[in-house]
């Protein structure tokens, strides 16, 4: 396990793209030491409706602590746009981040990290990282460079957003019927936007990154059944993935040493990503 906290941390907010005329930006967390050092893009939750780069603050810093160079990112939200623009915003933060991590003494090989409903961006960017519709906006000066990347990291992703609709209108949960239909705007589009069902459909995938899903045994909004079926079928397409279990993560995910489990959650995540770098 990567346990030494190591690197004071140095945070600064930069502009990574314009749309519109309006800046877009992305907070980087930077270890200040000799690197180069393992990159990674931190893409939020919020049920792609909420939150902003500083939802995932202490986790980032941790990371960084460990010597991870972490750029957490702002993207188009309901009610301005839903999919697919979260994830062709994502994109381009990623090929953002290749070109222009050295800078932060980072590395241009870029790992995804994402929670709840940024876990399933950063699954669905991690095996269409190509897609022509999410990698539609250009990154002035790069044409060549892509969005492939290293590997990703999930924690309790809504990995099948159609599943998990569905289990929210049997149950009459109102908040979160309404932010996928927000996002989503159709069943159609939750199931063509689907991690586990495109890869059980066989639709051609531009890339299998080793990914590492972080998961509760019980969760309600993140069930581990969900969970499952896309671990079955990245497999069965030949992908590498970890499922750790955990029994005591809190919700909202708040690193306490009076939870040792959150900082084990660290520390998993942290060794994965310098096994991957």
């Amino acid at each position: 396990m990567a346990t030494t906290v190591a690197f004071e941390v140095d945070v600064k907010d930069v502009e990574y793209q314009q749309l519109d005329g309006t800046p877009w930006l992305a907070r980087v967390y930077r270890p200040l030491g000799v690197g180069p050092f393992a990159t990674i893009v931190d893409v939020h939750g919020g049920a792609w409706n909420n939150g902003d780069r500083t939802n995932d603050t202490q986790l980032n810093q941790a990371l960084a602590a460990r010597g991870i160079l972490t750029v957490a990112i702002d993207f188009r939200q309901p009610p301005q746009a839903g999919y697919p623009a979260s994830v062709c915003d994502m994109n381009l933060a990623i090929r953002w981040a290749k070109v222009h991590a050295g800078e932060f003494g980072g590395v241009s090989k870029v790992g995804a990290l994402g929670v709840s409903s940024g876990g399933h961006l950063v699954l669905l960017g991690g095996i269409r990282p190509k897609d022509p519709r999410y990698a539609s906006l250009p990154l002035a000066g790069h044409p060549d460079v892509d969005a492939t990347l290293a590997y990703v990291v999930a924690c309790w992703p809504v990995s099948d957003p159609l599943y998990r609709y569905r289990l929210a209108v049997k149950a009459g949960n109102e908040s979160i019927v309404r932010s996928h239909d927000a996002y989503w705007g159709s069943e159609a589009a939750m199931e063509e936007g689907n991690p586990p069902l495109i890869l059980e459909r066989g639709d051609p995938v531009d890339a299998l990154p080793p990914t590492l899903m972080i998961q509760r045994k019980v969760d309600a909004n993140h069930p581990l059944e969900m969970q499952e079926r896309l671990v079955e079928w990245y497999r069965k397409r030949g992908g590498h993935i970890e499922m750790p279990l955990f029994d005591t993560i809190p919700s909202p995910f708040k690193i306490s040493d009076d939870a040792p489990e959150t900082l084990k959650v660290v520390e998993t995540i942290a060794d994965f990503i310098q096994r991957y770098a």
